[in-house]
């Protein structure tokens, strides 16, 4: 039963889709760093095997002595696997290729699909005053993803402006609705960004107006533009926001912070 003394817990939001190159780990990184200016104070959980939201926040391979690894399949302590980024309140629980295995060892565990909701939500994560959790998903819809959705509110869908974008969204929806039956019933979509967007290119456009056709409101009204500043800000190990605050890139992310907080402040959570 839930301590009715406990402070409301920060809103958890998965960055999911199962297809890979769609700026999913972009998304998550620098979302979390716009919400920081914002003044949240936010935690990133690198649930993808490859590790990249850790890097891409300045995480070190030798600090990842525990990582979202042991926090689903093993007793840490929280204080031991959440880590400093090089961004005040902003916090990372890393990845590394162990998390590969994960899947087949959960198999065997009875609460398998509850074990990353279960880990968030231990009162010692109070400590931590947090106002968003942005889990960065691996690119594919496994048992992994299905923890992230378990634990979450919401899930935020990034879509590249390319051909057959729609075509996996289907499946990431169904995904989504079979969640709603089995453990989260609560789970809505927080809605879908368009990433990688080119305003002179007539595919992109035809993206956006087919996915608006489609999903109508679920689609932000900020896009994230194709920007160079935005593809090599991982390589330095920094969010664009602080590779270069000035850029489109960055600036796009603000937009989209504003535009979810704004939305969950009209929703009330």
């Amino acid at each position: 039963m839930s301590d009715p003394s406990r402070p409301k817990g920060p809103k958890i939001i998965s960055v999911a889709n199962q297809k890979g190159g769609v700026g999913k780990t972009t998304t998550t990184i620098n979302m979390a760093a716009a919400l920081v200016e914002l003044g949240y104070r936010v935690l990133v959980v690198d649930l993808d095997p490859q590790g990249n939201a850790s890097t891409g926040l300045g995480i070190e391979m030798e600090d990842r002595e525990f990582t979202t690894y042991e926090l689903l399949l093993e007793d840490v302590n929280l204080r031991e696997v959440i880590l400093a980024s090089d961004i005040d309140d902003l916090l990372v629980i890393p990845a590394t290729v162990d998390l590969s295995s994960a899947d087949i060892e959960l198999i065997s565990n009875e609460k398998r699909s509850f074990l990353l909701h279960d880990a968030l939500r231990q009162p010692q994560m109070d400590e931590y005053e947090l106002d968003y959790i942005l889990i960065d998903c691996p690119p594919s819809l496994n048992l992994l993803t299905v923890n992230a959705m378990i634990a979450s509110h919401s899930v935020l869908v990034p879509l590249q402006s390319e051909f057959f974008a729609l075509e996996g969204l289907s499946q990431l929806m169904l995904t989504i609705r079979e969640v709603r039956l089995t453990g989260n019933k609560d789970l809505r979509i927080e809605g879908v960004v368009l990433t990688m967007h080119d305003t002179r290119n007539n595919l992109s456009q035809q993206v956006e107006n087919d996915a608006r056709d489609n999903l109508g409101d679920l689609v932000f009204k900020t896009r994230i533009p194709r920007n160079v500043r935005v593809s090599e800000a991982p390589s330095f190990s920094m969010p664009v926001l602080s590779y270069d605050s000035a850029s489109k890139g960055a600036a796009a992310y603000r937009d989209l912070a504003k535009e979810l907080v704004g939305n969950n402040n009209k929703a009330g959570g």
